[in-house]
């Protein structure tokens, strides 16, 4: 082979294998672009959800919370002033306090003194489950979603009696068993209760 044939080879080398121009280049590094934000959109969105799902499960538990604490006030206010149980739970009536409210029915059972007093307590009550303890924006905002309170008389003869807190919670679960706030919040799946029960002594 010759010298000249041989500087042709070192010219013009034979191919070998197939090459890449700049568009293809360009558009194989778009693609890449595009999936890496499909991936990271993906991590933002489940992110997101984790947050949101995670507020709310935090939301539940305050007001889980604030209910067993009312729950816990009328139970007491009721042992403080037990001769006139009754009156709390409007004899074998019951009584549904907080929202939707219609006051107080009158109750002969006691004392003038006695009587107030439970008025009084129920009031409080009452307050406390529409939220007035705190006030934001000129607001209510101190209790649960649509915060309701029940005394129901269970037994008479054992004098048993059982305060509840109802209210909305933030996700559908299995229905309660306790009918405070029956048919109140839409879907029963909503619907939240919580309760103390209470069993006066007789004293010999």
């Amino acid at each position: 082979m010759s010298r000249n044939q041989l500087s042709d080879l070192r010219t013009y080398p034979r191919p070998t294998g197939p090459s890449r121009g700049k568009n293809g280049i360009a558009g194989f590094t778009m693609l890449e672009i595009l999936i890496s934000l499909v991936i990271v959109l993906l991590g933002v969105l489940g992110l997101a959800a984790l947050i949101i799902r995670s507020n709310q499960a935090e939301m539940e538990s305050y007001q889980r919370v604030q209910a067993l604490m009312l729950a816990q006030d009328m139970a007491d206010r009721i042992n403080a002033n037990r001769k006139v149980i009754t009156c709390y739970s409007n004899g074998a009536t019951g009584m549904q306090l907080g929202t939707g409210y219609s006051g107080t029915p009158a109750c002969a059972a006691g004392n003038t003194q006695q009587n107030a007093r439970a008025v009084a307590d129920m009031t409080a009550w009452n307050s406390l489950l529409t939220g007035s303890a705190e006030v934001l924006s000129g607001s209510n905002v101190g209790a649960m979603i649509g915060a309701r309170g029940c005394v129901d008389q269970i037994d008479p003869a054992t004098q048993t009696y059982i305060v509840s807190v109802a209210w909305q919670g933030l996700a559908a679960t299995a229905a309660p068993g306790n009918t405070c706030g029956l048919n109140l919040y839409g879907t029963d799946s909503l619907r939240r209760v919580v309760s103390v029960t209470l069993r006066i002594g007789t004293l010999l």
